[in-house]
């Protein structure tokens, strides 16, 4: 019996995932199909989070039975991997290229960064491995024609690539929990209150000395792109 839930799903067939029909190979013609499913996943997903997106839950919301769910989705790790690839589809992939690819790059990760607010199961989602669909190969594509201009071997593109999406996935996952926390006023002042009186108890000289340099920027935007340009500036083309 397929479960909700596992992890690696190791009975995953790349082929059959992606290369098939994605309907069912027996009995009568299907009442629904694997888009229509998939959609109503992500259509939970975003609404209740990830948590939420069990085949019971994604069966009400597409108005199934649990057990015909199955026939497209026999698990719920198969249905991320489906999950992933649909809303990769939104990520334009025809943009020009200026040539310069750092600046293309960076323009790709800020793509990246709103594409994730916007689905904001998506850095959990994609924190193990998963197979790429027709989708996200169409953004790999891009990024990788963004990079041929570095002058790097194959494999080191496929690298920064997967660095720069951990990257972009760890920020906003990070900038997501922030922003929880922060609709607090009163845990932030208290958190402020904390860290002024450790910086002067004289024991962390250097914590003193960096949150008393003049501010920057703190909007999300902003210091994204401080992180994001040290992270590309500092890349290595050797």
């Amino acid at each position: 019996m397929p479960r909700d839930g596992g992890v690696g799903a190791p009975g995953v067939d790349p082929q059959q995932l992606w290369l098939g029909s994605g309907q069912p190979r027996r009995g009568r013609k299907p009442t629904y199909s694997r888009e229509a499913i998939t959609e109503a996943a992500v259509a939970l997903a975003d609404a209740e989070g990830l948590e939420a997106v069990t085949m019971r839950k994604v069966a009400e919301r597409a108005g199934a039975g649990v057990m015909s769910l199955y026939s497209y989705a026999p698990d719920k790790e198969t249905l991320l991997h489906l999950m992933v690839d649909h809303v990769s589809g939104e990520l334009p992939t025809t943009d020009p290229l200026t040539g310069d690819w750092r600046a293309d790059l960076k323009a790709i990760a800020h793509l990246q960064r709103a594409h994730m607010l916007r689905h904001r199961w998506l850095p959990a989602a994609l924190s193990t491995r998963r197979i790429p669909g027709p989708n996200t190969l169409a953004f790999l594509e891009h990024a990788l024609a963004a990079l041929r201009p570095a002058g790097l071997d194959g494999m080191a593109k496929l690298e920064i690539f997967a660095q720069l999406t951990g990257f972009v996935a760890g920020h906003v996952g990070h900038e997501i929990a922030q922003a929880e926390a922060s609709q607090s006023p009163e845990r932030a002042a208290a958190e402020a209150r904390y860290l002024v009186a450790v910086a002067a108890d004289g024991r962390h000289p250097e914590l003193a000395e960096a949150i008393s340099a003049p501010g920057r920027p703190a909007t999300p935007e902003a210091t994204f792109t401080r992180f994001l340009n040290r992270l590309i500036d500092g890349l290595d083309t050797d």
